[in-house]
């Protein structure tokens, strides 16, 4: 009989604030399929996630989606590697044990030898403490955006602040990780 397959609706539902912090020189990979599916997680994805490795292969990649994180983020990302182009990003991951972890997130697509997509690569590290803290914030003022009136209210509000800052999604990750905003 096949093993049910992990995905959000089988994430913690008690979340804690236990913060995990990848170590300087950690890295996290994993490859997905093109629906999101786990195909490959290394040593550090396996400990970090609290999950055995027989559990996360094979489990949707939402399964660590933690609900602070704005719909808007992750629709950014889509957008970007469906587009064939990479995407950068500050994720804040959910622990199997309910518990947290941020990574400075690079996702880019796998193509085959005719450019088809056929999956996803995605290499994490420790994010700046600052970037984290810069992050968290309009996080929180995406998700009330997005509470009050749907993604489409939270992408407006992201659009509204980018233009204020004079900048674009992709320069303000690179400087918050660079320290370069504070």
């Amino acid at each position: 009989m096949p093993r049910k397959r992990l995905n959000k609706n089988d994430a913690p539902k008690q979340l804690t604030d236990n913060e995990i912090r990848l170590g300087e020189s950690d890295f996290i990979v994993s490859k997905t399929d093109t629906r999101g599916i786990i195909t490959y997680a290394n040593r550090i994805f396996v400990e970090i996630s609290g999950y055995r490795k027989e559990e996360i292969i094979g489990a949707n990649h939402n399964l660590i989606r933690h609900p602070d994180m704005p719909r808007i983020a992750f629709k950014l990302a889509w957008d970007a590697i469906q587009a064939k182009k990479e995407f950068f990003g500050f994720v804040k991951n959910l622990r199997a044990d309910g518990g947290y972890y941020w990574v400075f997130a690079y996702i880019t697509p796998d193509l085959d030898p005719s450019g088809k997509i056929i999956g996803y690569t995605s290499f994490r590290r420790r994010p700046s403490e600052v970037a984290v803290a810069e992050v968290s914030e309009l996080y929180k003022l995406l998700r009330f955006e997005e509470q009050r009136g749907g993604m489409q209210a939270s992408q407006k509000f992201l659009e509204s602040f980018l233009e204020r800052e004079e900048t674009t999604y992709e320069k303000l990750i690179h400087d918050l990780q660079l320290g370069e905003i504070a």
